[in-house]
């Protein structure tokens, strides 16, 4: 599905981090030194601590970090090693139970009862808790592969087992892992052994009821293969904030969906018709099959026309045409070696499955709070068909490969060509072709114009686009040979 955006406008993207949040590198060093004050063991003994705090924290969304209380950083370390437990499949899905605190239920009836009334309701409810007279709340932390409806499955088992939800903090990581935390009360006791027990016989329970197996507990219990619909978004769950872009046939909104920032594209109904119910289907069928950490996350959809829409990670930075455009942002080579390692990675993964994206473009690269890059808009991108060639005309001018805008037959090279426009965007901090319009931008490349060459630019960057927007796709490196080629030079400066 094809959105239509004007060139510079991208997807999943919106400005920079307002003013008055603070910034993830703060949140980070906060937590590291209250740890290090606190002599925690992990953070005192391990000299690659740091390294390994910071990689923690380039897994989880920003919103993480704003959710983490800095005076109980302990907490962050505990998150750590539940992750690192869920890697191993035999103990997926990993759960850790603590107590929390005692909350005395007649001071409840005493201090929010306004009459007699709400004081006789308060003492039946707190008396269908088993008469408590305090009540006992815990901490359950769940990891495990993330995947559709986790979090029903989840919140089910936990009231199945007679406990109830109070808050429930849902982060997902880059590489496919859940961090699920839930504060929930109903367990009589402050004890946690019982409790442990008690879940681990629902975990199993419920591996049964979902895949009619009686093996233990592994994360089989919520392995629920993938079809229609597992994906589907509730909409009356998602939240629909500011709208980021407008286009011909859909918007695309800022939103919230299961506490979680995301970006929703919405397809206009007036614009629906077969044609774009099938280019609808098509980006969804690309996105569910996608996971990298430099492919924009898809989260869900909602298929059931009119309410047609996409559900991705919110990206707080912006796309990379506003960071160079917009804001006049000049990259320095370490940093600009970066961002296209970032973004030959995500291609790379593409093309390893097949799929070739067709407009690739700085509009449609995104950042994140710590400046990775991920690929993003899969409104035109296509499975490479089995004879390996496509024939129409897609993408964006100012980026299009020769043989995709004469028509003829192209591959995953086309790709590659795009590439190199964008290099050159991130050497230059300027739109390329500026002083031609898209279609005698688009007449110039078919005749071999290319962009001027900079000439404050590394020769090995200069050598590497010039091979990369060659006018024949067979002369065009991989992005597996470039990802080789960038590493290497970043090694150098």
């Amino acid at each position: 599905m094809e959105l239509l955006l004007e060139e510079e406008v991208g997807e999943s993207s919106s400005p920079p981090r307002p003013y008055g949040f603070p910034s993830p590198h703060d949140i980070r060093n906060d937590i590291y030194y209250k740890l290090m004050e606190d002599g925690n063991e992990d953070a005192v003994s391990n000299p690659d601590f740091k390294r390994q705090l910071d990689a923690h924290f380039n897994r989880l969304p920003y919103s993480y970090l704003l959710d983490v209380n800095v005076d109980k950083a302990e907490d962050v370390v505990l998150h750590q090693k539940i992750l690192a437990k869920a890697r191993d499949p035999g103990k997926r899905p990993v759960f850790h139970c603590r107590f929390m605190q005692l909350e005395d239920l007649n001071l409840e009836v005493k201090g929010n009862a306004e009459d007699s009334e709400d004081k006789r309701l308060l003492t039946e409810a707190s008396s269908t808790r088993q008469n408590f007279v305090q009540n006992p709340v815990h901490e359950i932390i769940f990891s495990t592969v993330d995947r559709p409806k986790l979090l029903s499955q989840l919140s089910a088992l936990l009231s199945d087992v007679g406990l109830n939800i109070r808050e429930a903090h849902v982060f997902s990581t880059i590489d496919g892992y859940s961090l699920d935390v839930f504060v929930v009360d109903g367990w009589p006791d402050e004890g946690t052994d019982g409790l442990d027990k008690v879940l681990e016989q629902a975990i199993v329970r419920s591996e049964r009821s979902l895949s009619g197996s009686s093996h233990s507990i592994p994360d089989k219990a919520f392995a629920v293969e993938c079809r229609d619909g597992d994906w589907e978004v509730d909409r009356r769950l998602l939240k629909i904030e500011e709208k980021i872009a407008s286009g011909y046939c859909g918007d695309l909104y800022r939103g919230a969906y299961l506490g979680e920032d995301v970006a929703v594209k919405i397809l206009k109904p007036e614009h629906l018709n077969q044609t774009s119910e099938v280019e609808f289907n098509q980006e969804v069928s690309i996105l569910r099959k996608v996971h990298h950490r430099n492919v924009v996350r898809f989260i869900g959809a909602c298929t059931k026309p009119p309410n047609l829409c996409i559900v991705t990670e919110y990206m707080p930075g912006g796309n990379l045409y506003d960071y160079l455009h917009k804001y006049n942002n000049v990259l320095e080579l370490p940093l600009l070696l970066k961002f296209a390692i970032d973004i030959c990675k995500g291609m790379d993964y593409l093309h390893q499955n097949n799929i070739i994206h067709r407009d690739l473009k700085t509009a449609n690269l995104l950042l994140d709070t710590s400046n990775v890059v991920k690929v993003a808009d899969f409104g035109v991108a296509r499975f490479q068909n089995q004879g390996g060639i496509m024939t129409a005309e897609t993408g964006t001018y100012r980026w299009m490969a020769p043989e995709v805008i004469n028509h003829q037959p192209y591959d995953h090279k086309a790709d590659v060509f795009s590439f190199a426009i964008v290099l050159w965007e991130l050497a230059t901090s300027k739109i390329p072709y500026d002083k031609l319009t898209p279609i005698q931008a688009a007449l110039g490349v078919r005749k071999g114009v290319r962009p001027e060459l900079p000439c404050n630019a590394h020769p090995r960057l200069l050598n590497l686009m010039q091979r990369c927007w060659e006018g024949a796709p067979a002369k065009r490196p991989p992005f597996s040979g470039i990802i080789g080629e960038l590493e290497e030079l970043l090694a150098e400066v």
